[in-house]
């Protein structure tokens, strides 16, 4: 059969449902006599369109394979025909082109260049709304984005940056993206309920040239319908885990990206970024505090200075995500992770246990048998992780190093520079009065109830880098902070930070916890006698004892470096002397405290050789000067005790009272006695009743530690 043919004549009109002529000229006499059987049912507009059009759904017997016969409707009629169906009719366009658009979908008119002239729709479905196919954050670890943020070193594949610098990204869209139509921001959120207000949701416009110092993003490059754009970050942001979003507006309406987890960005602290608060300007002081995953922390007395390895690791699989977490668990709001100096008070909490489930536990017993020793840690990874992955269970057992190591890996981890420090003859302040106290009862005797300050052989904290906006103008810089639970502060079992400078000058109003760490450096030890009265008086004090060769790795090596000078001026000068009475009148002893007086007699306790060495054998001398133009009489009383490093005492070893005449002008000296090593040495013990009857059948339990075993002497 021929192909039915169609006048070419009125044309003008083309519709979208072919279900009636459009006026091309009258129908064929096969359509006329097409029998009506075949359409017993009456078909609605889009039945009859289907039957003409799609052979494979509704195909005609009588219909030539070569040829295409298409009936169309006029749209006058098409839209009737949806009305009388309850349809509301479908809005057409034709664009330049002469393209008819429908919703979604386009019809071209082709002529086909056969003998007989037909006409064929052909079906394209065009996007018209923006919408975002993918987001490559170009997160590997040599990229650029990595690199210049120095966070190539974080193991795994997470999107580490840091804030106030610029990153890059490539964003794909389902068609090209016409700026002079479209609208596209990013928006960043984090933790359980982000605000705009808070800052933990955060948009990002898109500009048309980036200023700096705040969220903005531009377009750097396009490539058909990828998008590469530019992104620059608040200095102060909050730091974190955020979720990414990509928004897009368009005539035809809104689209949102939503967040997957791959494309999570993990925000530090940026000590390279002279807007944030924890920039250094040193490259070479970033690299050790900052970067540097191994170090060193000091141990032992200031005549013996030890050192141990300690691996920080803080750029270890797993490590970060342990650091979010522990503040996550402290139930601080995120809002406040922007601000350093509250993170490094949230983390000095939650290093410790007491009162927040932190992340160690303390114990100085000597009984280490539910955990591990503090001594068998070697670092903070297996420490972190272990936390981490029993879910906030504190790690048993730490000391101060250990606490001071984990501060370490957690800080710089998050990017504030952080490092250990260890102070000898580190004084434990109970009262606040800014001096180490030691009472004594009319004898002489150590009064035990009373004697709550300690002085520890040595204590480790952290000092890190920050500026303090909320202080006065010159207390920048290094900041002391402290995890060990020693006292608490604003409730909570914490230290710092507490600026150096402000310790310096004995500035002890100012915040966090300086009267604290001015008294672990800085503080005279005071003896008191009891009266009879009950009082107590001041009989000696010694302004020398407390903190000595203060100690940190050195830069760039693994020499030990004495900072000793950053947290007090040297011993005996008038400006250490003012700063200790500038700090006293703010303690709670400051009418007690007495300035410095004339002191004629002076006492000095020297030992042989380097100091006491394990096994050897030790010989102290104390020597007596009188400075005056008379004699005096004085009485000598020494005790040595074996002590913790922390200061307190386990067993007295010898107690001595002597009265030495010092002539005028002259020094005296007085030895205390010779232990040999090996050899048998005399010791006398006396024993007074306090009891008004005799006692018989008396048992004396005897023990040196180190000198004697343990041993019963029944008397009488």
């Amino acid at each position: 059969m021929s192909a039915s043919t169609r006048p070419i004549r009125d044309r003008s009109t083309v519709g979208r449902f072919p279900s009636v002529t459009l006026g091309f000229g009258e129908d064929t006499e096969e359509e006329k006599e097409q029998p009506k059987e075949n359409n017993a049912q009456k078909e609605n507009a889009c039945q009859q369109w289907l039957r003409k059009v799609c052979r494979c759904c509704h195909p005609k017997s009588n219909e030539d394979d070569n040829a295409e016969t298409l009936v169309t409707g006029s749209t006058t009629d098409l839209d009737k025909e949806d009305e009388k169906n309850d349809r509301k009719p479908v809005t057409t366009d034709i664009d330049i082109n002469g393209n008819r658009h429908i919703g979604e979908v386009v019809l071209f008119m082709k002529a086909n260049k056969v003998p007989d002239f037909t006409l064929s729709y052909i079906f394209v479905f065009t996007e018209l709304l923006l919408k975002v196919r993918s987001i490559n954050l170009m997160k590997s670890k040599s990229g650029e984005n990595r690199t210049e943020h120095h966070t190539n070193r974080y193991h795994g594949d997470d999107f580490v940056i840091r804030r106030g610098q610029n990153f890059q990204l490539w964003i794909t869209l389902s068609r090209p993206f016409n700026p002079n139509t479209d609208k596209l921001h990013l928006e960043l959120k984090t933790g359980p309920l982000p605000t705009v207000s808070k800052e933990t949701h955060v948009i990002i416009p898109l500009v048309e040239a980036l200023e700096g110092n705040r969220w903005e993003a531009a377009v750097v490059a396009q490539d058909d319908k990828r998008l590469n754009l530019s992104v620059n970050s608040s200095p102060s942001a909050v730091i974190g885990r955020y979720q990414l979003t990509v928004e897009t507006n368009c005539a035809n309406g809104p689209a949102s990206f939503t967040a997957d987890p791959a494309n999570d960005i993990y925000m530090l602290f940026n000590p390279w970024c002279e807007g944030d608060t924890v920039f250094m300007d040193s490259e070479d002081v970033r690299q050790e505090y900052v970067l540097n995953d191994v170090g060193r922390i000091y141990y032992g007395t200031e005549n013996q200075i030890g050192a141990r390895t300690w691996n920080y690791g803080q750029f270890d699989n797993g490590i970060l995500a342990a650091c979010l977490y522990i503040l996550e668990k402290s139930g601080t709001l995120p809002s406040g992770w922007g601000d350093s100096v509250n993170v490094v008070r949230i983390i000095s909490a939650m290093v410790n246990s007491p009162d927040d489930q932190g992340v160690l536990e303390g114990n100085w017993s000597g009984d280490y048998s539910g955990g591990t020793s503090p001594t068998a840690w070697s670092g903070s990874v297996e420490i972190l992780k272990a936390y981490h992955k029993n879910k906030g269970s504190p790690v048993k057992y730490g000391q101060c190093w250990v606490f001071a190591g984990v501060v370490t890996t957690v800080l710089r981890c998050l990017g504030i520079p952080c490092r250990p420090v260890t102070n000898f003859n580190s004084a434990h302040d109970t009262d606040v009065s800014l001096t180490t106290d030691v009472y004594l009862d009319e004898n002489l005797e150590p009064i035990d109830h009373l004697n709550a300050d300690s002085i520890w052989n040595f204590h480790v904290w952290n000092d890190c880098w920050m500026a303090r906006p909320d202080l006065p103008p010159g207390n920048g810089g290094w900041q002391a902070v402290d995890a060990t639970p020693q006292e608490t502060s604003q409730g909570s079992y914490r230290c710092g930070p507490a600026s150096l400078a402000a310790v310096r000058n004995g500035q002890v109003y100012l915040k966090y916890d300086c009267p604290f760490v001015f008294a672990e450096v800085n503080s005279d030890k005071i003896y008191w006698q009891k009266n009879a009265n009950g009082t107590f008086t001041q009989i000696y004090s010694e302004k020398k004892t407390v903190g000595h060769y203060i100690s940190t790795k050195a830069v760039g090596s693994d020499e030990r470096n004495d900072i000793t000078d950053l947290y007090k001026y040297p011993e005996g000068t008038e400006e250490e002397r003012i700063a200790v009475e500038t700090a006293c009148r703010y303690g709670s002893k400051a009418s007690a405290f007495s300035s410095s007086k004339a002191e004629d007699v002076s006492v000095e306790v020297t030992m042989d050789g380097q100091g006491p060495t394990m096994g050897n054998d030790a010989e102290l001398t104390i020597t007596l000067r009188n400075s005056s133009s008379e004699k005096r009489t004085v009485t000598l009383n020494s005790q040595a005790v074996v002590m913790y490093y922390t200061g307190v005492p386990k067993a007295t070893v010898r107690k001595h009272t002597v009265e030495v005449d010092v002539p005028p002008k002259s020094g005296e000296t007085a030895p205390i006695g010779k232990a040999v090593v090996g050899e048998k040495t005399a010791i006398e013990i006396s024993f007074t009743n306090p009891l008004p009857q005799v006692l018989k059948a008396v048992t004396f339990n005897m023990e040196g530690l180190g000198l004697l075993t343990a041993r019963k002497i029944k008397y009488g």
